[in-house]
């Protein structure tokens, strides 16, 4: 069985599945998953979680994303990128200026209605399966975060952007909502995904450098929580932990830890009042001396 993670670099042209389905054949290993969807045409990182370690997927999952993004001006269409059909055009004589006080606008906390061409699920049907169908449906407003918005450059029509958010924000409604601020419209011309939690564009790689040598670019599955604090335990503490008994251990502070037995990675745990409850073990202690 394979544990770990790889940071693909994703081409355009593919879907997330389209990748992980890849990967699985690379390595011989039926399950997988990856963190955070990418649109087929866009590009960047793509973290791909391999057996046991795909229970770590959600601690990924809530972590802040970046993204370059060139945006359209003057062009909305259904799908909110330049592959859809064009709905709308308007005059964009928009200066840089005006571009740079309109962002002002979109930093923080901010709601967005979720695009028809999305993955996200209503009625156990994802909302680009009725869009595709021709049937619009209405969509609650959602809370996301951006933590920065930097415009690149502005060649009119076109202007790019880095951004950083939370999970869950979606960069085509995200252009779509800072053009009508401006009074027009824009649609998404290029993503690319630079950050994705702790995953970095710098460290990812391509799909021929994976498959010519797979093991040199499998992380360990403790990479996806390196940023939560450690927790070193001892056999006996170890086997009952891992065995799902809650136990007590002096002078942890409350919190959650990357559980270590031996400088062995066991898995997640949480402590409250001293007690350690196990949150996703991986790896097992079956046995230790009484």
């Amino acid at each position: 069985m394979t544990d770990g993670i790889i940071n693909v670099l994703k081409p355009p042209g593919m879907t997330s599945h389209d990748i992980t389905a890849r990967l699985r054949r690379i390595y011989g290993e039926k399950k997988a998953g990856h963190s955070g969807t990418l649109d087929p045409d866009a590009a960047g990182v793509l973290p791909v979680f391999m057996g046991k370690a795909t229970r770590l997927l959600e601690y990924v999952d809530g972590g802040t994303k970046r993204y370059r993004a060139v945006g359209i001006l003057g062009i909305r269409t259904d799908t909110g990128d330049d592959s859809g059909q064009v709905l709308e055009r308007k005059p964009a004589e928009i200066s840089a200026l005006q571009l740079e006080q309109a962002l002002l606008n979109f930093h923080g906390k901010i709601s967005q209605v979720p695009p028809m061409y999305s993955a996200l699920k209503v009625g156990g049907k994802k909302l680009y399966e009725y869009a595709r169908q021709g049937i619009v449906l209405e969509r609650a407003a959602r809370p996301v975060e951006i933590f920065t918005l930097v415009p690149v450059y502005f060649r009119p029509p076109y202007f790019c952007l880095d951004i950083e958010c939370s999970k869950g924000t979606y960069i085509r409604t995200l252009l779509e909502d800072i053009a009508a601020s401006m009074g027009t419209c824009a649609c998404l011309r290029f993503l690319l995904r630079t950050k994705a939690g702790d995953f970095r564009i710098g460290d990812s790689h391509t799909l021929d450098e994976i498959a010519a040598d797979p093991e040199s670019v499998l992380m360990p599955p403790e990479t996806a929580v390196s940023g939560i604090p450690k927790a070193e335990v001892n056999e006996r503490q170890a086997f009952r932990i891992t065995n799902g008994v809650k136990t007590t251990i002096k002078g942890l502070a409350p919190g959650r830890y990357r559980l270590y037995c031996q400088e062995k990675f066991l898995g997640m745990a949480s402590v409250e009042d001293e007690i350690v409850s196990p949150e996703k073990i991986l790896f097992q202690i079956r046995e230790t001396e009484e």
